[in-house]
């Protein structure tokens, strides 16, 4: 049986970190990372192992992301965005409220008409177009479509296609218009830390995590290490400032861990879904932009964190886009974890719905 926890922890999870299978993503990885950086591409080391480790499972390549290596990458993730969050955060989120509300009617239209779309055009069933369609939340959304009888294959392509797209994209887009050099803020000597901060960080992030996990709580690791940090880090109980060198050991792996879903997918599967795929992400990507602009009306934020806010990319993927921008992370992230809550409760809703009509 499959482990669903947020870490596991189990003898199988642990020997995958010394699989043939892993070994072989760092092997491929780290050298199409260095090629990225080379040619200067904007988050190299992300993009370079996304596109590698892609091609490689297409291509049949026995690789495999261990979750344990995901699930630590992704906890050190959330322990470097909460050195965002300090007190003068609670001022601003009254406002969140309202870009909350916009974040529920970009949801609500996304999967109306991007879903309405993939029916008409791509032949996919009433079902299969509502999970299609859906602006994040694959995993969750898998499981729900596999108690619905919809078809997996479809919904996975759909979403992981969606998901290269956005996320090879967007630092394009950031880097050609956005003064990147001045978000990037030096490297700073982090001197005289205390270690035993960092040790309570970590232990509280994890007993969060569980109890988070336990709940259902979407986004586990990214939503529970965020609480946990920024109360410790708000209160002074324990703080620890990352050295941003640390990105980029979190690029490579959720680049790599990306290219490791196509695992058993095929070339022609993904040709099969890509121009409806394409075309569903414009949509999606053209609500994103109306929500953005919508919202850059009632809060005075920058218009690429707005919309970054409002990309319909994986959480995680995301998330690590905002800080190597510097496109105020905490804000992104909890309009992402937003966006999970508000669709696995969207979603089934509208299925009761079609359900009570037919």
């Amino acid at each position: 049986m499959q482990n669903n926890q947020a870490i596991p922890f189990n003898k199988e999870n642990f020997k995958q970190i010394f699989s043939k299978q892993f070994f072989l993503v760092i092997l491929i990885s780290i050298p199409s990372a260095i090629i990225a950086e080379f040619f200067n591409i904007p988050l190299a080391w992300f993009l370079g192992p996304m596109l590698v480790t892609s091609l490689a499972s297409l291509m049949g390549l026995r690789i495999k992301m261990p979750r344990l290596i995901l699930s630590s990458i992704l906890i050190l993730l959330g322990l470097y965005i909460g050195n965002y969050i300090d007190k003068s955060l609670f001022a601003q989120m009254h406002q969140w409220a309202w870009t909350s509300l916009i974040m529920l009617v970009y949801i609500i239209l996304s999967v109306l008409i991007v879903s309405k779309y993939l029916q008409t055009f791509s032949k996919y069933d009433r079902k299969t177009s509502i999970f299609s369609a859906a602006p994040g939340a694959l995993g969750p959304l898998m499981i729900l479509a596999e108690d619905e009888k919809s078809d997996l294959s479809q919904v996975a392509t759909s979403h992981l296609i969606r998901l290269i797209i956005i996320i090879s994209v967007f630092p394009f887009i950031v880097n050609s218009f956005y003064d990147v050099e001045s978000v990037k803020t030096a490297e700073e000597v982090l001197e005289n830390q205390n270690s035993v901060h960092l040790i309570i960080l970590i232990i509280s992030s994890i007993i969060l995590i569980y109890f988070f996990d336990k709940f259902k709580i979407p986004a586990a690791l990214l939503s529970g290490t965020l609480f946990a940090s920024g109360f410790l880090q708000i209160s002074e109980i324990a703080t620890y400032q990352f050295s941003s060198n640390i990105i980029d050991y979190c690029l490579l792996i959720l680049g790599a861990s990306v290219g490791c879903r196509f695992a058993n997918k095929t070339f022609s599967e993904i040709g099969r879904n890509a121009l409806h795929s394409f075309v569903a992400t414009f949509l999606l990507i053209l609500l994103g932009l109306l929500a953005a602009f919508v919202a850059g009306l009632i809060i005075d934020k920058n218009f690429f964190t707005l919309l970054l806010s409002y990309c319909p990319g994986g959480i995680y993927e995301v998330a690590v886009i905002a800080i190597f921008f510097d496109l105020d992370p905490e804000f992104v992230s909890f309009h992402h974890i937003i966006r999970l809550l508000m669709i696995l409760f969207i979603v089934p809703l509208m299925l009761k719905i079609i359900a009570k009509k037919t």
